[in-house]
């Protein structure tokens, strides 16, 4: 099953005066997404150098005290339209999630639709928790989304001017 096809555990969306590829340009901009996104403390290319499919990037994030890396591989990357990555954490690549950006055009506005799939297994949902500091992953996703997609606005459309 892809990732799609499920319910995403978070989401959100947002309309944007920017174009679609300035929108793609800032979200695959790994320095500027992680100063957008709430628990990203720093995102840097680890296999590759920018955004397609294949790619991969260490994710470090800090909410507190907690701090815990990740690594991240870019599933869809088409200008303009789609960035996506899976997550995993560890040495042994333990599924965390699946993130996808859709960009579109509706009614002349630039939408931009932020979504998180849980790819957790079961026994590893308590020890994220622990790990991260949050137990309940999809409330605190979806506020996350809220703020990150709220600057991205206010970035892009401050460039857009």
């Amino acid at each position: 099953m892809s990732h799609e096809a499920a319910t995403p555990l978070a989401s959100g969306t947002i309309s944007v005066e920017a174009r679609p590829d300035a929108v793609f340009a800032v979200l695959t901009d790994l320095t500027t997404f992680s100063e957008m996104a709430d628990e990203t403390h720093s995102m840097q290319w680890s296999s590759g150098d920018s955004a397609r499919p294949g790619a991969k990037f260490k994710g470090r994030n800090r909410n507190g005290m907690h701090r815990w890396s990740t690594t991240c591989t870019v599933t869809d990357a088409f200008p303009g339209k789609v960035f996506a990555f899976d997550v995993h954490y560890g040495p042994t690549s333990i599924p965390i999630a699946h993130w996808r950006y859709d960009i579109e055009t509706i009614d002349s506005k630039t939408t931009v639709t932020e979504r998180m799939w849980d790819r957790r297994p079961s026994w590893f949902v308590g020890i994220g928790g622990l790990a991260t500091g949050v137990r309940d992953r999809g409330t605190v996703n979806t506020q996350h989304i809220e703020a990150t997609l709220q600057r991205l606005r206010q970035m892009v459309d401050a460039s857009a001017q």
